[in-house]
């Protein structure tokens, strides 16, 4: 019951932060899956489908605004569909404790990023 709450609260959060400033959600469900005893492999699977609903309810939501530049979209939809199959071919053959250590330093180049933007 505990693990539910906290993949509830986790996805509310995550959708609360990417509706706000346009983020996705994989800074916070991976490592969060990742405590909740998945494998880094299966955590960041998990969060690229979890964060569908997201992309779809803000997606819906800003195209009300007008915001959305629709062929820029599209363009960078089609690209990433082979994009996406390397990346998880690349991702299983890294193995996972690499692949932990990377998204690791990913997480510390985002919040370097930030700190640098905020300044």
């Amino acid at each position: 019951m505990t693990t539910l709450l906290v993949a509830v609260a986790l996805g509310f959060a995550a959708g609360v932060l990417a509706g706000m400033f346009g983020v996705g959600g994989g800074i916070l469900f991976v490592p969060t899956l990742v405590a909740l005893g998945l494998t880094q492999i299966e955590a960041e699977a998990t969060s690229l489908l979890a964060i569908l609903p997201t992309v779809a309810a803000g997606t819906w939501r800003q195209s009300r605004y007008g915001h959305i530049r629709w062929r820029a979209a599209l363009l960078i939809g089609l690209a990433s569909i082979p994009a996406a199959g390397l990346g998880a071919w690349v991702a299983v053959e890294l193995g996972n404790e690499l692949l932990r250590r990377l998204f690791g330093l990913l997480v510390l180049a985002v919040a370097a990023q930030m700190a640098w933007r905020a300044r």
